[in-house]
């Protein structure tokens, strides 16, 4: 039976963090498929479209890897492609905290799907989308926080 896991993420833009995250859960699932979402708590800097661009740039050639838009609940997308785990990554305690509480309510609204928090390697810990949106709002070098070969 193939181990299939969603990774869900706004993803505006994927960084080198996400990337760490998704290389780690590949070594625990056959198949990781990101779902790009629209999160309505943060302000999008980037189109669906050009996140959907960046994700599949980034993932190019790794074996095992899908790229879906969804904008829905995530459990529901989940029960619709039939997966049964979640996979999050967490940079420190504060994410881990807010990472915990959305495990704790998709477990009491579908049950059947486990949530898998990782968290990122110490050299990505400092590396979040908003920074990467920021950088790019003033005119900064971003290329140490993407995954190589992505240009935004």
């Amino acid at each position: 039976m193939k181990r299939i896991a969603l990774f869900p993420g706004s993803f505006d833009p994927f960084t080198a963090g996400h990337l760490n995250i998704l290389k780690r859960a590949l070594t625990m699932f056959d198949e990781v498929i990101i779902a790009a979402g629209i999160n309505q708590d943060k302000p999008g800097y980037f189109n669906m479209e050009k996140r959907l661009e960046i994700i599949r740039k980034a993932t190019e050639g790794i074996k095992g890897v899908s790229v879906i838009q969804y904008d829905n609940l995530t459990i529901d997308t989940c029960r619709a492609l039939g997966v049964h785990h979640i996979v999050r990554g967490v940079r420190n305690m504060i994410d881990f905290e807010t990472e915990r509480s959305i495990a704790d309510a998709n477990r009491r609204l579908a049950p059947e799907i486990e949530t898998i928090i990782i968290p990122t390697a110490q050299e990505f810990a400092h590396i979040s989308s908003s920074a990467v949106r920021d950088i790019l709002r003033h005119g900064g070098d971003y290329s140490a926080f993407i995954p190589a070969g992505v240009t935004l």
